[in-house]
């Protein structure tokens, strides 16, 4: 688990946080969304130590990364893995050199087992036949799934995402969702999201945290998106004419489904008359 606290930043005399407070769940995808220049890229690199806040505490399972000496942030950070926008992989290296890279960087394990993780890593994400291949030579959906392959070679506690479906058609987009929903369930991961996409929203949103203007201003799961009150968030989610009208379709469904299962107050009336 992740806990933030009154977690501020400031870029000399102009605030981009604001005193935010919140709580990333193990075994979940954790989601922050917000409209660009929200502040939700400064957070990610805040909780990542990229960028050190300017006040509050970032809590790792009751550890202050914050407070951590250089050498404890080193330590922590094995226990994290990354997946980047652009996928980030080793043009010159295979497939398979760029899963082993962090295993070659920081286990202590020899080469054959470390190429055997590796490969196991690639097989979780169905790519093990393309484990000779370079970057250059698969698809952009594909890079994206060695990224995953990558990020979680060390087994990590905590597994960030920053935008892992830009650039992606929906189905393949789908299919990265459905790969970071199973591996944070499998290894029971602390996974945090940085995402635009609305189908990861609605689709694997367990826990979602919406920033505005440097500020939490909602926190919720998928469900309870679609009843939300917070008009930011839902100009923000539900921002096309056609997700609006799912909005709509959505809530007048279920307002239909409790007007069906509410009881009918002359009929129970009928039937007491009948008792006497």
């Amino acid at each position: 688990m992740i806990e933030i606290k009154n977690l501020y930043k400031s870029f000399e005399d102009k605030e981009v946080l604001h005193d935010i407070s919140a709580i990333f769940e193990n075994g979940k995808t954790n989601l922050i969304i917000g409209q660009s220049g929200s502040g939700k890229t400064v957070l990610m690199k805040n909780l990542v130590g990229l960028l050190d806040p300017t006040k509050g505490q970032v809590l790792y399972d009751g550890r202050d990364f914050v407070a951590m000496s250089k050498r404890e942030k080193i330590m922590l950070r094995r226990e994290m893995g990354m997946i980047f926008q652009s996928a980030a992989l080793f043009d010159s290296m295979t497939v398979l050199e760029n899963v082993m890279f962090p295993l070659d960087m920081f286990s202590s394990m020899n080469y054959r087992e470390r190429r055997k993780r590796a490969r196991e890593c690639l097989d979780r994400v169905n790519l093990i036949e393309a484990q000779q291949k370079f970057p250059g030579e698969i698809s952009g959906g594909m890079q994206k799934r060695v990224a995953i392959a990558r990020a979680i070679a060390l087994n990590p506690k905590y597994l960030f995402c920053d935008e892992p479906n830009s650039g992606l058609d929906p189905k393949t987009s789908l299919v990265i969702d459905d790969l970071l929903s199973g591996i944070t369930k499998e290894y029971n991961t602390t996974t945090i999201i940085n995402t635009h996409d609305m189908n990861s929203v609605m689709g694997i949103g367990e826990n979602i945290i919406f920033i505005y203007e440097g500020k939490k201003d909602w926190q919720g799961c998928s469900s309870q998106i679609m009843e939300s009150t917070n008009k930011r968030l839902t100009d923000f989610i539900f921002a096309s004419d056609l997700l609006k009208e799912m909005r709509s379709t959505v809530n007048e469904s279920h307002h239909q489904q409790a007007s069906s299962h509410s009881p009918n107050t002359s009929t129970l009336h009928q039937g007491d008359d009948n008792l006497l």
